[in-house]
């Protein structure tokens, strides 16, 4: 059913429910996990000086977050590709979906509502409203602790 299965993280907390599922459901289908981290260049732009070394720092933590993928499916015996990418995260979550030709999404969710939802916008929702292919959002533990 699943052969490729796309994971993207931030390396928080909240991303780990999604990988969770992402490397049970890949064991399951004998399916390859893609961990994508995308690195928001646009929103530190407007930095004139040292925006780079953000990036730079942001890039770092995206290697850390997709090498913890990889240790999860070492673990379960899964195959992970990992991809740290500069760009727009919902969009790039999207690219990647199609230049790898992925079977579903499986990402987190801050589970936001009303007008911090409306503010802040939500990746999630984004790549859901425009996806072409399924995906599954996993609500973080955060959020089931808050609720």
């Amino acid at each position: 059913m699943y052969d490729r299965i796309l994971v993207p993280t931030d390396g928080s907390d909240a991303s780990q429910g999604a990988i969770d599922h992402a490397i049970e459901l890949a064991s399951q289908y004998d399916a390859t996990v893609f961990a994508l981290y995308v690195v928001d260049t646009a929103a530190y732009s407007s930095l004139e000086m040292g925006s780079e070394v953000v990036a730079e720092a942001l890039r770092e933590e995206g290697n850390t977050a997709v090498e913890a993928v990889v240790d999860a499916g070492e673990a379960a015996g899964v195959d992970v590709e990992t991809d740290v990418r500069n760009g727009v995260a919902h969009q790039s979550i999207l690219d990647h979906a199609d230049e790898h030709d992925v079977d579903l999404i499986v990402m987190g969710t801050h589970g936001r509502t009303g007008v911090g939802r409306v503010l802040l916008g939500s990746v999630a929702e984004k790549v859901v409203r425009t996806a072409t292919v399924p995906v599954l959002t996993v609500q973080s533990d955060e959020d089931e602790s808050e609720a």
